[in-house]
Parts: structure tokens; sequence; C-alpha cells
């Protein structure tokens, strides 16, 4: 999984390259699988061909359906107090946060910027023309764009956040290095994306309803069929999505757990032989 992890977070499409000749060498059908019935492009960074940040899922919707697992069975109506519930509370903290930030960036873009100013000490950095400038020293060397924001290291690129070699162009170049970092990671981004307030509907006895939404006839649904057992309450995976299948006792046959830890005090004895038969 190390290399798997490696090839997702890689920057470069040649270190990219070099993760995946290893999983090949390991796990072929998994190689094959991931470039042609999956492709690169949905999983790698260094092939994503939008802005991809740090972001590293395409299906940021669970995170969602797993707040509302214990509220999705409620009525709509309900359901929908609970989301703006949490909402409410979420932009609240999050504009607390944003209010007490005393540094140009976010918490965790500061955070993250931060180790750069000391990794930058001691390399050697040349002007080219006047935008460009080629950073020596470290384990990979770099030439830097500060008017298009590029490196070559390509980490510049896609977080949209001074990597080291840029991080010694500024110094070169004597320009803030936060001059070249994207404005969603600042401070006053952070304050407009929870500037709003959400609050609750309210009373429906309070509602101010349109006269043509009050007369306007809505049919139920369609009621289908209601199908045997008890309902699906777990989603159905996502394409190219595979659950893990629990574990089965070989001592009582129940799922979830295994015969050394079972605590039945009678087996299974589903296909073995019955061991009373009279003669």
């Amino acid at each position: 999984m190390g290399s798997y992890w490696s090839a997702v977070n890689a920057y470069r499409c040649e270190d990219f390259t070099g993760y995946m000749i290893e999983i090949s060498n390991r796990y072929p059908r998994v190689t094959e699988y991931l470039e042609n019935e999956v492709g690169f492009e949905k999983w790698s960074r260094c092939h994503y061909p939008g802005l991809m940040y740090n972001i590293t899922t395409t299906n940021m919707v669970e995170s969602l359906n797993s707040m509302l697992v214990n509220a999705r069975d409620f009525p709509y109506v309900a359901l929908l107090d609970v989301i703006q519930e949490k909402m409410s509370k979420w932009w609240n903290d999050r504009r607390i946060v944003a209010t007490a930030i005393t540094t140009p960036l976010t918490p965790s873009r500061e955070s993250e910027l931060r180790p750069r100013f000391a990794q930058s000490n001691g390399r050697h950095t040349s002007q080219l023309n006047p935008i460009t400038y080629h950073v020596k020293g470290g384990e990979l060397e770099g030439v830097v764009d500060i008017f298009n924001k590029t490196c070559t290291c390509k980490e510049f690129d896609i977080d949209k956040l001074p990597c080291v070699h840029a991080v010694a162009a500024t110094h070169h170049a004597q320009v803030s290095v936060y001059s070249l970092v994207s404005p969603y990671y600042t401070k006053e981004y952070y304050l407009l994306a929870y500037g709003e307030t959400i609050y609750p509907v309210g009373s429906q006895s309070q509602w101010d309803v349109p006269n043509e939404v009050v007369t306007r006839i809505v049919l139920p649904r369609e009621v289908k069929e209601k199908k045997r057992g008890m309902p699906k309450t777990s989603r159905f995976p996502s394409v190219g999505e595979f659950r893990k299948r629990k574990n089965r006792c070989g001592k009582c046959g129940a799922y979830g757990h295994y015969k050394k830890k079972c605590n039945s005090q009678t087996g299974s004895t589903e296909g073995n032989p019955p061991t009373n038969v009279p003669g």
C-alpha cells in the first residue's frame, strides 16, 4: 500500500511512473485495473485534469452521508431541520476560528508554508530572466516562474502554495512569498466562505408562502410494492468500489469474528457427519 499512496500523492509523472512500476512488479493485475478500468486521472494527483489542491477523494458526499446516518430515516421536514442545524453550527464554528486568525493564511496552510522558509536557506538561486529563477540544492532542483506561479517540481502548480524552490526564489527576487499564495488560502477568503448565517426555517405558521404554491396540487408519488425482508439501509457501492467481506466463524458459522475468538459454547455442525448415529 505504501507504493500506491506514493503514486496517488506524486506531483510529477516521472515519480508516479516509478511507483507504478513497483506496484506492477508485485501486483500486475492491480496495475492493469487502475490504468485501464479506473483511469489514472481519477485518482492520481499528477494526472488529474483540474485543480486538485490537497484533496485525495472523489466522493466527498459520503462525509455528509455518514453525518446523516441516524437522521436519514426521519420525515423530510425533520431531516432538513437536522441538516440546517448541523450546517449552522459548522458555519458558526468556522467563523469564530477565522475571526481569531492572526496570520495572513489559514492555520493549516500557514503551518505547511512556515517550515519551507528554513528549508530554503542555503539553496543556490540564480536568475534566468526577470520572472524565472533556477534553484539548486536539496534532493531536487527547480525552475520557478514567479509570474505564472509554477515550478518544475509541480508542487507549486498543483497545491497553489509556494514550494521550497518558490520560497527561495522570492528571497532572491525580494518579493513577498504571500503574494504567490492562492487567495483561497488567505484569512479574508476564509471569512468570506463562512460570512453568511444559516437561519432555521421557523414554524410553518410563520412561512410566507406564495399563493401560486398554496393552490398548486401535488399528487403523491407512485407507491411500489414493498419487497420482502428488512429494507436496505446501506448504500450501493460506487463504480470501482469493493467492500470487504465479513469474516465467518468456522465454529459457530456467524459473521464478524474468527474461530479463535468465538464465545459460542456449541459449534456449527454444518458440513460435519453426525457423531451419534444409532447402530
